[in-house]
């Protein structure tokens, strides 16, 4: 069986960091939704082949609702890509996930508005992925098995909020959130991890709390140059773990065949569309995703 490829996916923070640390080939990348957010970076980590993509572009000037998901993606497919770990700074909505600590998230509420959300969204072909558990069982396993190579807390699961932004959220948004059952607030996960699924490939979540969000009060005497500054040194600090976590989950993953994952095969029982059915062009268009189901 091949070997796994992974991709990279930086979020505020990470991907810098993984900038300076991630060396090989740029590589463009055209997709039926234009380019992805920046060349994407091959190479080899730690042992393990893999493709780096900053999401919020090589300057980060994409906002959260203009980075192009469905392109960024895409692209990864394109080029064998079949494991994302992805990474992206947070506010906490629990007292006990702490500024600078780990979340490998396990739910996600998608409260975002403005981002088309699949790859099948014009007539040809209806499908629909199960998406119950929105992050791969095994990936997320993989992560938590290597934890104690940071020295931090990481914990096992939570419920990522991703709203649409670019604001953040006002208190009685925050209340509400914490009384969803939300652990996390972001901006970021959504649809990215629900492409990834149509896509079928892996994708694991590392999320970095860099503050409680608004539902609880600052410390008193805290004015805003200096709760950004604690905020930015946060981020700094979440980044240097994650950085660590990712590092040895590549190392394990070093070599290793793909192994069989229900992630893998997301689409086989999802298309609804009579396969005889579907038109042509749509499966030459969407040819990384769909080829294996429509040999010619």
């Amino acid at each position: 069986m091949p070997e796994c490829i992974v991709g990279l996916i930086g979020g505020t923070g990470l991907g810098q960091a993984l900038a300076a640390e991630v060396q090989g080939e740029a590589v463009p990348v055209e997709t039926p939704y234009g380019p992805p957010s920046a060349p994407i970076i091959r190479g080899r980590w730690e042992g393990t082949e893999i493709a780096f993509l900053p999401r919020h572009g090589t300057a980060h000037s994409l906002s959260p609702t203009a980075v192009p998901y469905r392109a960024n993606i895409f692209a990864l497919k394109s080029i064998g890509v079949t494991h994302i770990l992805a990474s992206g700074a947070t506010g906490s909505l629990r007292e006990e996930i702490r500024p600078r600590d780990l979340v490998i998230a396990d739910q996600v509420i998608d409260r975002t508005t403005r981002r088309a959300g699949t790859f099948f969204d014009e007539p040809g072909l209806a499908a629909h992925v199960e998406f119950a558990e929105p992050f791969c069982a095994g990936l997320r396993r993989r992560l938590l098995e290597v934890s104690t190579a940071v020295d931090t807390t990481v914990h096992d699961g939570g419920t990522y909020v991703c709203m649409e932004g670019p604001a953040f959220s006002t208190v009685a948004e925050s209340r509400m959130h914490r009384s969803w059952g939300g652990d996390l607030i972001g901006m970021t996960c959504m649809p990215e991890a629900k492409l990834a699924r149509e896509a079928e490939m892996c994708y694991a979540l590392v999320a970095l709390p860099t503050d409680y969000d608004c539902w609880r009060p600052h410390e008193p005497g805290l004015d805003r140059r200096t709760l950004l500054a604690e905020i930015v040194h946060n981020v700094e600090h979440a980044t240097a773990n994650s950085v660590k976590l990712i590092r040895a989950a590549l190392r394990e993953m070093a070599g290793r065949s793909l192994a069989e994952c229900d992630c893998q095969d997301a689409l086989e029982m999802a298309m609804w569309t009579k396969r005889k059915s579907v038109p042509t062009e749509l499966v030459r268009r969407l040819g990384p995703i769909l080829s294996k189901y429509f040999p010619k």
